[in-house]
């Protein structure tokens, strides 16, 4: 049984953490297969959305402790192993910002630690009502220092160092309300609502929303003069597809368009 398991229904590729009797940890065999996978989907035209999801009891632990203390049994203590896991960790977050198509999080159970880092870096998320989210790292004297770079960029700063000095947990609703996750929706309905929200995105235009999706994380970062020239740039690189004037000329015409793309 794959330790992560694929299935594309349509264009969306779904991506289920496989390995519900560690809660999904980001073992290390597991950041690699996720490596492996983000980057087949972003070399494969037909993906245009992806949904994340873990089986069994909830969606991700975060690091897997036990690979992490038996790396210490090296002569320096484990610090070239924490530090190549802690890089490959982040590669795979970056390959999810990076990747063309959108990455939804479909979250139950729980998410913590670099589980919640996994999901405040998915461009969206779509949780359980019962889902519970933290960065409790400090309860075992680890702080979230990786974890707290995507949770600071998606909740204000007072409310993620909150999460990340006390350890507690959130639930969705709260969730929804800090701006960690989009919707909380209840445990039966989660693969419908997810799956409902990436058939919106995947009847787009895909070239429409890969040029949106890259010029909104570099914008982000940008002071707002170099931000609209940066975006000035992408919607005349947009409006010159072929599928764009398309697009255009159907609306005018009252019509649905006849995207190739």
């Amino acid at each position: 049984m794959a330790i992560l398991e694929r299935h594309d229904t349509g264009a969306t590729a779904h991506l289920t953490l496989n390995a519900p009797e560690r809660l999904n940890t980001l073992s290390d065999a597991m950041l690699a297969a996720l490596q492996g996978e983000l980057d087949a989907i972003r070399a494969d035209p037909g993906v245009r959305v992806v949904i994340l999801s873990g089986a069994g009891k909830g969606f991700c632990a975060g690091h897997d402790l036990r690979e992490m203390q038996a790396a210490r049994q090296s002569d320096d203590g484990g610090a070239a192993a924490f530090a190549d896991l802690f890089a490959r960790c982040t590669r795979v977050m970056g390959a999810i910002r990076t990747l063309p198509q959108p990455v939804i999080a479909q979250v139950h159970g729980i998410a913590t630690a670099a589980g919640c880092q996994l999901v405040a870096t998915c461009d969206l998320a779509v949780a359980a009502e019962d889902t519970r989210f933290g960065v409790n790292g400090v309860n075992i004297g680890l702080f979230c220092s990786t974890p707290m770079v995507a949770l600071s960029r998606n909740v204000s700063r007072k409310r993620a160092f909150e999460m990340l000095t006390t350890g507690d947990f959130i639930d969705a609703p709260k969730a929804v309300e800090m701006g960690l996750i989009n919707r909380s929706v209840r445990a039966d309905r989660l693969a419908a609502e997810t799956t409902a929200l990436a058939d919106k995105i995947a009847a787009k235009l895909g070239a429409a929303v890969r040029i949106g999706k890259e010029s909104f994380y570099a914008q982000v970062e940008m002071p707002i003069e170099s931000a609209y020239a940066f975006t000035g740039d992408a919607m005349v690189k947009n409006m010159l597809l072929d599928d764009t004037n398309e697009g255009i000329e159907a609306f005018l015409a009252k019509r649905s368009p006849g995207w190739q793309q």
